[in-house]
Formats: C-alpha cells, sequence, structure tokens
C-alpha cells in the first residue's frame, strides 16, 4: 500500500490499515525513527494510563 504526503505534510492511512488496526479519527500516532533508516508508526492509546502500559 501506498500514501503521498500533501505539500502541508499530511498523508491519508489507507482505508485496511485503518480497519485492521481500529484507527480513526484523532487517533494519536507516534513515529519512530529505526537505526536501518526505516519508519515504524504506532498508534498511542487514547487513555494515559493504557499509553503508559505500552511503553
Amino acid at each position: 500500500m501506498r500514501s503521498t504526503i500533501t505539500s502541508r505534510g499530511q498523508t491519508v492511512i489507507p482505508a485496511a490499515i485503518r480497519e485492521r488496526f481500529a484507527l480513526g479519527p484523532s487517533q494519536r500516532l507516534e513515529w519512530l525513527v529505526e537505526a536501518d533508516g526505516s519508519i515504524r508508526v504506532i498508534p498511542v492509546a487514547a487513555s494515559p494510563i493504557e499509553a503508559s502500559l505500552d511503553a
């Protein structure tokens, strides 16, 4: 799957990814740059307690 970055730095998450990971409006994401130069995107729990358990 691919998406394009707009001039404002925005992109669309493909529907299949949104559905598989139950991502919706206002969902927070964490972007991680890996040592090999790849990028990982991790959904962050809305609850601060759940988010701290994910860390």
